[in-house]
């Protein structure tokens, strides 16, 4: 089964928001056969919960996270999953760094979904099983030199400003994990009404 990671610095506001979204995106696509997606921390505390202000913008976007325990990438397994999504290029960078075959698959979100939607779309019936090929596609493009845009390419950490600035930060991560998707497996048709 394919797997996503999703990290950020202390695993208690960016990525739980964004692994409960993606997670939600996923398995409102495929069901059961959707890739499992969880969150970790570079530098966070183990076992923390998700800051109150997270759970709550996370809840109004529909996307419970209340039961979330925060995880330290160095008190993980070495890297394995099909995509690893780094909430900023410090995230990114740092895990880019630890080698091996996981350069070609670490990437901020927002550079992702920029080089996948540089590339030609996906055909009708992608599934699950093509998040890999679909991850190399957008790693040559990345290797070909598409820069998207390196001057907007983190998701500003929330932690410590009001209720109002997480409200924004859930916003945000729900529209580019919308784009995510589909820019990995195709948009969703939209069935006219006299279909239904």
């Amino acid at each position: 089964m394919t797997s996503i990671l999703v990290v950020c610095t202390g695993n208690i506001c960016r990525s739980p928001i964004a692994e409960g979204l993606l997670r939600n995106a996923m398995a409102a696509r495929f069901g059961a056969d959707a890739p499992t997606v969880s969150s970790a921390g570079m530098w966070g505390v183990e076992g923390s919960s998700a800051t109150p202000e997270a759970v709550a913008a996370a809840a109004e976007r529909g996307t419970d996270i209340g039961a979330h325990v925060a995880r330290r990438v160095s008190a993980m397994p070495p890297i394995d999953d099909d995509l690893v999504i780094g909430m900023a290029r410090e995230h990114r960078d740092a895990l880019a760094e630890t080698g091996g075959k996981v350069r070609d698959r670490v990437f901020t979100l927002k550079e992702l979904v920029r080089l996948l939607e540089s590339l030609p779309p996906v055909g009708d019936g992608a599934g699950p099983d093509s998040l890999p090929g679909r991850v190399a596609e957008a790693a040559g493009a990345r290797h070909d030199g598409f820069a998207g845009n390196p001057r907007d390419e983190d998701v500003a950490d929330p932690l410590g400003l009001p209720m109002q600035s997480y409200r924004a930060i859930a916003w945000e991560l729900d529209e580019w994990v919308e784009r995510l998707v589909d820019g990995l497996f195709g948009p969703v048709a939209v069935r006219a009404a006299s279909e239904g």
